[in-house]
């Protein structure tokens, strides 16, 4: 996380003390209070509310694209058949199924 003593949020430009942004935890302190918010865009944010008001005074980068859903279906091997399980249906050292003698 980096230090902030600007009002804007370096990552998207939306004001600090602007919406949307989600508080994710609040901490009472000895000055007032302490807030982990996180910004519209992703950021992480700590915030400090105390007599001078509402500061933050750090934050982290916004959080990396969620992966692409996958679609349904059977995992095949790039440019081969589906995978199938190994013979005798369990992998190599794993505990065999009830009804499977274990491995010698």
């Amino acid at each position: 996380m980096t230090s902030t003593t600007g009002t804007l949020c370096p990552h998207c430009g939306r004001p600090d003390r602007s919406e949307p942004f989600r508080v994710l935890s609040r901490h009472a302190t000895a000055a007032g209070r302490t807030e982990w918010t996180r910004c519209g865009c992703g950021s992480l944010q700590v915030r400090v509310v105390d007599g001078d008001g509402t500061r933050v005074v750090s934050r982290g980068r916004p959080a990396p694209a969620p992966a692409p859903a996958r679609t349904g279906g059977q995992r095949t091997s790039p440019g081969g058949p589906p995978r199938l399980p190994p013979p005798g249906g369990h992998c190599r050292g794993a505990l065999p199924y009830e009804d499977q003698e274990p491995e010698a």
